[in-house]
């Protein structure tokens, strides 16, 4: 995954339509399900799918003159490499155990529960491997052809 920013507030309304959704949208889609929040312009919708793509976040498929956008990573997969970018910001060994440590204290009962739970998941399985890669989306083409999407090429 490459290197990932902080999305911003309309970037993420459109991720989460795109995710709730689970297929291909158009822009004129894209714009239609969030108008029901706020209202639009057809461009600014055209110009945040453009940006995400640029970003590697959706892929564009050509369909006949159009294009139709969908995430190239589940929303799970964004969160992580989100928190793993924030870490790797640390370049000492001390300071990313401190922002871990600070992470973890932060946090509700719940979502310590569930890092415990993932960790012992992992368990050894992980030892060694870095487990960012685990997930990645093959290539780095942002562009497919309708035919070539639906072929799995």
């Amino acid at each position: 995954m490459a290197r990932l920013k902080r999305l911003g507030e309309l970037e993420r309304a459109v991720m989460d339509h795109l995710w709730d959704i689970g297929g291909p949208q158009t822009v004129r889609q894209v714009r239609d399900g969030l108008c029901t929040q706020r209202e639009l312009a057809y461009t600014t919708v055209m110009t945040v799918l453009h940006r995400l793509a640029y970003k590697d976040l959706v892929i564009q498929i050509r369909e006949d003159r159009a294009y139709q956008y969908m995430p190239t990573h589940n929303r799970d997969e964004l969160v992580a490499g989100l928190m793993v970018d924030v870490l790797d910001q640390v370049t000492d060994r001390g300071g990313r155990r401190a922002a871990l440590m600070q992470f973890v204290e932060r946090v509700g009962v719940d979502e310590a529960n569930a890092l415990r739970h993932a960790l012992a998941e992992v368990g050894d399985d992980s030892m060694g491997h870095d487990i960012r890669h685990r997930h990645r989306v093959p290539g780095e083409r942002r562009y497919v052809e309708s035919h070539e999407f639906l072929s799995g090429r």
